[in-house]
C-alpha cells in the first residue's frame, strides 16, 4: 500500500509530459493521490483540466508541445518556479508511426523524431540547469521494450526508442556527479490508449505490403496485455529508490523476449567472430 504524503516540504514533484492519456495520466493521477504534486503537460489544456478539479493546489496544469523547444523551456521553468522545485521530470509523450520501412516518408520520420527523440532531449535540456541549481533530481523517460528489440511494421518507432534509449545511457554518465540520477522505462504491451488514433501515425500504404500487415495486426490483437493501473507501484519504487535502475522493465514477457534476442545476437557475433578479428588488421 502506498503510504499518502500530504506535506508540501517532503512530497515529491513531478514534471510529465503527454499527461492526457495512457501511463502518463496513469502515473500522473497516482502521484497526485499520495499526496505528491504534479506539472502535467499536454498538448491541449482541456485534456488534463480535470486533473485540476479533482486536485487543486497539487497540480499545475500547462499546455505543452514537445516539438517546440522555446515552449518547452518556458514551460519546464514554469513549473519549477510555481513549486520550487522539480524532483522527477518524466518524458512520457510519444506516438507510434505504422508502416513499413519503404512506406515511411522522411516528412512522417522527421515528425516521429521530433516527438519521440527530439522533444525529450528539449525537455532534459531545459531541466538540467534547474536540476544542478537545485542540487539534484530524477530524469524519467518512457521508452518501451522495443528499445531493444524490434517488430515489423513499426520499425520507425522501434528505431525512436532505440535512439532513446542511447541518449539516457549517456545522459546518466554525464550527470551523475551532479547529483541528477536516470531511469529508463521500458514498458511491454499494456491495454492503455497507445494503440489509440491519438497516439498512432499512419504512413502511406503499398499494396505490396497489405497482407504482411493484416498478419502482424491479427498478430498484435492476440498479444497479452498488462494492466497500467497495476504500474505506479512499481514507478514509486524506482523514483523512491536511493540508488535506481538506469533500466526497468514493466510486464510479464519482456525479458524472456529480450534474453532470446540477445542471445541470438550473441550467437551470431561469436560465429562471425574470427572475420570481425581478422577485419582488425595489423597494428604498425
Amino acid at each position: 500500500m502506498t503510504q499518502q504524503n500530504n506535506n508540501p516540504v517532503t512530497s515529491k514533484v513531478w514534471f510529465i509530459t503527454g499527461s492526457s492519456r495512457g501511463f502518463g495520466r496513469v502515473w500522473a493521477e497516482a502521484a497526485l493521490k499520495r499526496g505528491d504534486r504534479v506539472a502535467a503537460t499536454a498538448r491541449q489544456l482541456a485534456s488534463i483540466a480535470d486533473l485540476k478539479e479533482k486536485y487543486g493546489e497539487n497540480v499545475l496544469t500547462l499546455a505543452l508541445d514537445v516539438t517546440n523547444a522555446e515552449q518547452v523551456k518556458a514551460v519546464v521553468a514554469q513549473a519549477h518556479a510555481h513549486f520550487g522545485k522539480l524532483d522527477i521530470v518524466l518524458n512520457n509523450a510519444g506516438y507510434s508511426l505504422v508502416g513499413t520501412i519503404e512506406e515511411g516518408s522522411a516528412e512522417d520520420i522527421r515528425a516521429e523524431y521530433e516527438t519521440n527523440v527530439l522533444g525529450p532531449v528539449a525537455v532534459i535540456q531545459a531541466a538540467l540547469p534547474l536540476l544542478r541549481k537545485q542540487g539534484g533530481g530524477h530524469i524519467l523517460g518512457t521508452s518501451s521494450n522495443l528499445g531493444h528489440v524490434t517488430l515489423p511494421v513499426i520499425g520507425y518507432y522501434c528505431s525512436s526508442k532505440w535512439a532513446f534509449e542511447a541518449i539516457h545511457e549517456s545522459l546518466a554518465l554525464e550527470v551523475k556527479a551532479f547529483g541528477i540520477k536516470v531511469t529508463i522505462i521500458e514498458p511491454g504491451a499494456y491495454a492503455t490508449e497507445f494503440g489509440s488514433p491519438e497516439s498512432l501515425k499512419f504512413a502511406a500504404g503499398l499494396d505490396i505490403y497489405e497482407d504482411f500487415k493484416m498478419q502482424f495486426f491479427n498478430s498484435l490483437r492476440e498479444m497479452e496485455r498488462g494492466d497500467p493501473g497495476a504500474t505506479p507501484e512499481a514507478m514509486f519504487k524506482v523514483v523512491d529508490s536511493e540508488n535506481p535502475p538506469l533500466r526497468i522493465n514493466l510486464g510479464s514477457n519482456n525479458l524472456s523476449w529480450t534474453r532470446a534476442v540477445y542471445a541470438e545476437r550473441m550467437a551470431t557475433w561469436e560465429e562471425w567472430d574470427t572475420v570481425a578479428i581478422a577485419a582488425q588488421g595489423t597494428s604498425k
